[in-house]
């Protein structure tokens, strides 16, 4: 086997521990992206400028982002008549959110109202040291400006009922409007916004607005006990995210084709993806299409560019749970530690077709790792990714794909430490064909 990446497993720890939520994934990539002498545009500025000047995104290393989305690419090696090779992914993960008026006392507890957030795992955040994260955006002398907010510390807690106080000692159905509530402290708190504010260093009556989330404040860490698996919040899809951003580097450093290389991010696909920032969003087709004028290019020049290029939706895959084989297509087994995943369904909650899967099987044959096929058993409901969404908005080819993993949808989830590299190397021989 033949793997040719700088991606690990505890990297992608490391990328998962700095990015608890969407916004500070894009502030992470965007961080990497400088350091390899990257360029950040504004949507909101000329993007025109000098045939091959530094400035051009169409010859040069560059990103953009809009809120919790980021989309970076690389036309360095660009061809006079080039297309795009794009690796898709989302930023955003089910999670616990602070609702507009959070504050409470029950049973002289002071709590913390919170809301299920995409399709959350709800048992799993039971019993768990729970920070806060996102983004407080404030007035700035009658400007709105924005700042982004951390606390990794275990401020909240949702403790799990008494087995005793179950009506049959087998657990209680969750109801997310009354038992999702988490524990700040006892009696009466400072409000949470002024917490959180003091906590970002504004005032709190500055405060206008927030998106804020709880996150699990364990660090990822490798485990089991030959040290092959990964332990890990936030693997779907953080997963995609870290392995896309290392392949979008990888490629640039090695021979590749004429084509543009770009790495698409977006937020809210764990909620259909419906915002100004989704998938669903004009922001990949607009970028794509400023890039095709920057080069001097026209409507028709664009439109041609799109219907030659090619989308790789990443998102993390199911492997076959040990203990539940009987969930799983009996002759689609996915392996942990058994290479990236082509992912189908014939009624398109996948993307990939016929020409699609070729793409990436010889991407991964060009990279040197196994490819693994996943199939969803026809009596369950499949869920879906950014790829059918990508595909309607744009008319790229698109094809779906994944990292096996363990646990989808819950606090804490469980990877191999091995499919990390792999995937990574598939994506970049993908970029680079």
């Amino acid at each position: 086997m033949t793997v040719d990446t700088t991606a690990t497993a505890a990297g992608l720890g490391d990328f998962i521990d700095a990015s608890p939520s969407p916004f500070h994934v894009c502030a992470t990539v965007a961080a990497t992206l400088d350091a390899a002498g990257y360029q950040r545009l504004s949507e909101t500025d000329s993007w025109a400028g000098p045939d091959g000047a530094a400035s051009n995104p169409a010859s040069g290393r560059h990103y953009v982002v809009r809120g919790g989305s980021i989309i970076a690419w690389d036309a360095s090696a660009a061809a006079d008549d080039p297309r795009f090779r794009i690796v898709g992914g989302h930023t955003d993960s089910p999670n616990l959110r602070v609702k507009q008026n959070p504050d409470r006392v029950s049973a002289g507890l002071a709590t913390v109202a919170l809301e299920p957030y995409g399709g959350a795992w709800l048992n799993s955040w039971l019993d768990r040291d729970l920070g806060l994260s996102g983004r407080l955006a404030y007035d700035a002398g009658g400007t709105v400006a924005f700042e982004l907010v951390r606390i990794d510390e275990p401020i909240l807690r949702i403790p799990q009922l008494a087995i005793h106080l179950s009506e049959d000692r087998k657990g209680v159905s969750l109801d997310p409007q009354r038992h999702v509530d988490a524990i700040r402290g006892v009696g009466e708190a400072q409000p949470l916004l002024a917490f959180v504010a003091d906590r970002a260093g504004l005032d709190a009556d500055a405060v206008l607005g927030w998106e804020l989330m709880t996150h699990d404040v364990a660090p990822s860490r490798i485990v089991g006990a030959a040290g092959d698996l990964l332990s890990a919040p936030r693997l779907d899809n953080q997963g995609t995210c870290y392995a896309g951003l290392r392949a979008l580097l990888d490629a640039g450093s090695g021979e590749r084709s004429g084509a543009i290389s770009m790495l698409a991010l977006f937020d809210h696909e764990e909620v259909g993806s419906g915002s100004e920032r989704g998938a669903s969003s004009d922001f990949l087709v607009t970028v794509c299409e400023r890039i095709v004028a920057a080069s001097g290019g026209d409507r028709d020049d664009f439109l041609r560019t799109m219907a030659a290029s090619v989308c790789v939706s990443g998102d993390m895959a199911h492997a076959t749970h040990p203990n539940y084989p009987d969930r799983h297509e009996p002759s689609h087994r996915i392996a942990v530690n058994g290479g990236p995943v082509l992912k189908v369904n014939q009624n398109l909650r996948y993307a990939s077709d016929a020409i699609g899967e070729a793409e990436f099987a010889l991407a991964c044959r060009d990279a040197g790792v196994p490819l693994q096929r996943y199939i969803h058993r026809a009596d369950l409901p499949c869920g879906s990714t950014i790829g059918p969404l990508t595909a309607t908005r744009t008319g790229l080819l698109t094809v779906d794909v994944g990292a096996p993993q363990l646990a989808m949808h819950s606090c804490r989830e469980l990877m191999g430490a091995d499919d990390v590299p792999m995937y990574s190397a598939a994506l970049a021989a993908f970029l680079r064909r």
